[in-house]
């Protein structure tokens, strides 16, 4: 376990609230980056600050994952992304995240067969997903079934050691591609296909999704790479969506299958896990109404159009996100050992050059984000789009379980409990029925 790098507290800001000053501690972070603590604002003045979205605050310490929107950079317990998606792969990703640093060859072998051991979850599960009808969206029985796994193993109710956290984020990683799989079994209608222990992560997860009982389904090595590196871009990304509803019910004393089945919840949001989807619809969109590309933009700048163009810009990152650009690479690389060419690409690539040269864009600094080519990627492993976001929170589950691990650990004990700025009625009295109008 590695310890958090203490941020400094050597400066301090002032505030002027009503005709007073006052001294705010400025917290330095690793990478330079500065927070105003706020800590004692209320107690001292009687304000709150009002910050829609959480844009700018602070909501913990984590020594996680650093991103710097303006300049495009995403690092891994320091590592750059880039250096990762060069050299590393998910299940050694995973480890980084959760325990701090990269293992040596004896730890990643020990975690990769207790991955490939926990693999099979309990038969009375089964009947569980007996219960759903098959039109049951994936992500639901997804979020489900990870709560559900706390009645099968218990012990994650009330750690004693950090072995039992190890024990549980283990069991977690590895059980989640079957959860994952056995969802999309239901929502076809077809038999479960139990995990191999001959096979790696990703290739096991894919053989589980696509095997039936009259055709063992072999995994071409590029999907397999590739579904790889989607899930390792998406590892984690600091203090997004999902990840903060997993420190948020996590910070009430849950344990980490609820909270991580809470994250589920946040990710199947449209607005945040389900991205890359409207990208695959708004690329279908174009091709099916025979739209060219200079249409296509000039609709997307022109606010009363009603189209929007999917997969551009980013909350955070004012730059080209770093995790794009490596996954337009890795699409290029799929569709080349394929020998088969998806109209979508190509219709990405064009949209993609014509908007990157279009000056409202980059006044607005939209470019393209990682949902703009993960779901052509999927697309083209045969992923339906109804499991994107499933994909998404297998790749996310290593960075929810290291907050909610750094959290848990860090000991502090204090509930998340944001404040508010009230604008209802004021006090007024209540009106007997017969006394109310309509």
């Amino acid at each position: 376990m590695v310890e958090q790098v203490e941020t400094s507290m050597s400066e301090t800001g002032k505030l002027c609230v009503d005709g007073s000053e006052f001294e705010m501690p400025v917290i330095v972070g690793t990478e330079q980056e500065k927070a105003l603590d706020i800590g004692s604002l209320r107690a001292r003045t009687g304000y709150i600050t009002l910050d829609d979205g959480y844009a700018n605050t602070g909501a913990c310490r984590s020594a996680i994952t650093f991103i710097d929107g303006e300049k495009g950079i995403l690092h891994y317990r320091g590592i750059p992304i880039e250096q990762l998606a060069g050299k590393s792969r998910f299940v050694e990703t995973a480890y980084l995240l959760i325990w701090g640093e990269l293992p040596t060859s004896d730890q990643l072998a020990s975690f990769s067969r207790q991955l490939t051991e926990n693999a099979l979850i309990h038969e009375g599960m089964k009947y569980h997903f007996e219960g759903f009808p098959n039109t049951s969206h994936p992500m639901a029985m997804l979020s489900a079934m990870i709560n559900a796994l706390s009645c099968y193993y218990p012990f994650v109710l009330e750690f004693e050691t950090d072995k039992d956290i190890d024990k549980a984020a283990t069991l977690l990683m590895s059980k989640v591609r079957t959860l994952a799989a056995f969802s999309y079994k239901m929502s076809k209608g077809q038999p479960f296909v139990y995990p191999d222990p001959n096979r790696r992560y990703v290739g096991n997860l894919l053989h589980m999704m696509f095997t039936v009982p009259y055709k063992q389904y072999e995994v071409p090595r590029a999907f397999q790479k590739a579904l790889d590196l989607i899930f390792m871009l998406h590892a984690d990304h600091e203090q997004n969506c999902s990840t903060s509803t997993v420190r948020m019910v996590g910070s009430a004393g849950a344990n980490l299958y609820s909270s991580v089945s809470a994250g589920v919840c946040a990710l199947w949001g449209p607005l945040h896990g389900g991205a890359n989807m409207g990208v695959i619809q708004m690329l279908e969109q174009i091709q099916e109404g025979g739209m060219d590309i200079d249409t296509c933009v000039k609709l997307a700048k022109d606010k009363e159009s009603g189209f929007r163009l999917m997969g551009f810009g980013h909350r955070v990152y004012k730059n080209y996100d770093p995790r794009a650009k490596i996954l337009k690479a890795a699409a290029e690389r799929v569709f080349a050992q394929l020998n088969h060419r998806d109209p979508l690409l190509d219709i990405a690539r064009r949209l993609e050059e014509r908007a990157l040269s279009d000056q409202y864009f980059i006044d607005r600094k939209l470019y393209p984000n990682v949902d703009f080519y993960s779901g052509i990627i999927m697309r083209a492993i045969g992923i339906p789009t109804n499991m994107f976001t499933v994909m998404f929170a297998i790749g996310r589950l290593p960075g929810w379980i290291a907050h909610w691990r750094e959290q848990f650990l860090q000991g502090s004990g204090r509930i998340a409990r944001p404040r508010q700025v009230y604008t209802g009625q004021q006090q007024r009295d209540y009106i007997d029925m017969d006394k109310r109008r309509a």
